[in-house]
């Protein structure tokens, strides 16, 4: 069974370290790899997660809130479900009201959390709660002003979910990119897979 032995930070910024690990295999044998992690993450191995992202549906209008930003790191505009930070001390059901009101404007009710789960581990131990809210589409006949951050650029979109796969062509053929876990309900509703 594999098992940590050592990090050692290789270089840091304000908020992401590059890390190299030192692990003993199954085999037993000595060997290295390289971890982006989040500066204030939680620790490695953790089971609680550091960040929330947010399965907003607006009923009864049967639509899903996305929310489309510059991500640096992809070098272009990327289409996502809105996500954030869980803060020192903070809740995940804290954290998803929290983020969905900044990035959308939006509020609704909290239905429940996943465990903590991870997106790409071959290249960081962040681990992410995905959170299922529901919004009261009648309490906004408009896209609410939303609440970022000076830094941020999120632009919100209300997406009929029969029109998911429509709506993601449209945005990549603009030139965004788009978060996997998109592709992944896309290819659910593809597959018929949407009542497991």
């Amino acid at each position: 069974m594999g098992v940590i032995r050592q990090e050692h930070d290789m270089a840091s910024g304000k908020f992401i370290a590059l890390r190299k690990l030192e692990y003993v295999d199954r085999h037993g044998n000595l060997r290295c790899w390289e971890s982006a992690d989040r500066v204030n993450g939680t620790p490695r191995n953790s089971d609680r997660p550091s960040a929330v992202l947010i399965i907003a549906r607006i009923v009864p209008d049967n639509e899903l809130l996305l929310v489309r930003q510059f991500r640096p790191p992809a070098g272009k505009y990327m289409i996502e479900f809105p996500a954030g930070l869980i803060d020192p001390g903070e809740d995940i059901e804290t954290t998803a009201h929290r983020e969905l009101y900044e990035e959308t404007g939006y509020q609704g009710k909290f239905l429940f959390a996943s465990r903590a789960g991870y997106s790409s581990p071959g290249l960081t131990g962040e681990a992410v709660a995905l959170c299922a809210m529901e919004i009261n589409g009648e309490n906004y006949p408009e896209i609410p002003e939303n609440h970022q951050e000076e830094c941020e650029d999120i632009e919100v979109f209300r997406v009929p979910i029969a029109k998911l796969d429509e709506f993601i062509e449209q945005q990549e053929s603009a030139g965004c990119g788009v978060d996997s876990k998109l592709h992944t309900v896309l290819a659910m509703q593809k597959l018929g897979w949407q009542d497991l």
